[in-house]
């Protein structure tokens, strides 16, 4: 009697498991293919940000060019604090990059800042083209951003895996 009743709870045990399984089953992969296509179609973007990708400017008779870039980092992806090159201030989003064409002769201060830090580089003013990495490392409550100069030959290759970040119509 006991032998019947423990294969009566098996069979119905194993019954119950196999229906979770496969009502888990059927879920897990919606999940899996809905997060396999999201992964995909990131992949095959390249850009966090909207735009083209990379294209070297030309520079116009007397001004220098600043390419200001943000390789793409999924920390601190919704941050996207000012920077401001001169007279002209852009929002970088995480894989973007901004040209700001400034006067050549001219030192100029690139800065961006945020709620707790800032952060500075000068421009020594010579008629030729500048690279900046936008980076994000995190602080206790909130990201702070940095600026750094490269030299165009590292610049260049991250560079190219960004695009340019549309500014919206004001």
């Amino acid at each position: 009697m006991q032998d019947r009743l423990s294969r009566a709870l098996h069979r119905s045990h194993s019954v119950t498991l196999t229906r979770l399984r496969q009502v888990g089953g059927v879920c897990l992969s919606r999940f899996s293919s809905l997060g396999t296509g999201l992964f995909c179609a990131a992949v095959s973007y390249g850009c966090a940000v909207q735009g083209q990708p990379f294209n070297r400017d030309a520079a116009p008779p007397g001004d220098s060019i600043i390419y200001v870039y943000r390789p793409y980092h999924y920390a601190a992806s919704l941050l996207r604090p000012p920077v401001i090159c001169g007279e002209q201030m852009a929002r970088i989003g995480p894989g973007g990059y901004h040209v700001f064409i400034v006067p050549a002769g001219e030192k100029t201060e690139c800065t961006v800042r945020w709620s707790e830090t800032s952060d500075q580089v000068e421009i020594d003013g010579d008629k030729r083209i500048y690279y900046i990495r936008e980076e994000i490392s995190w602080g206790v409550l909130t990201g702070h951003p940095h600026l750094n100069p490269i030299d165009a030959d590292q610049a260049k290759n991250e560079i190219e895996q960004c695009c340019v970040q549309e500014q919206p119509a004001s």
